[in-house]
């Protein structure tokens, strides 16, 4: 994956071309308020490199030793 500035701004379509997050579902988080902070400016919603990767890092979640289908 290309490295970006963390304060370049993308668009919906950039954010899913680059991390692979559905524009979609970036529409839908909005209106949740749960998903990576975002500027608006006028009627564009722009999202910065950093916020995103941000916000997949919260969203990480460690796997748990000794859970799984088989235990």
């Amino acid at each position: 994956m290309k490295q970006y500035e963390t304060d370049r701004l993308l668009s919906r379509a950039d954010v899913e071309e680059i991390f692979g997050i559905s524009k979609r579902y970036l529409e839908i988080a909005a209106q949740r308020k749960d998903g990576p902070c975002m500027i608006k400016i006028g009627r564009s919603v722009r999202y910065r490199v950093g916020d995103i990767r941000h916000w997949i890092e919260q969203c990480a979640v460690a796997a748990t030793a000794g859970k799984g289908a088989g235990s």
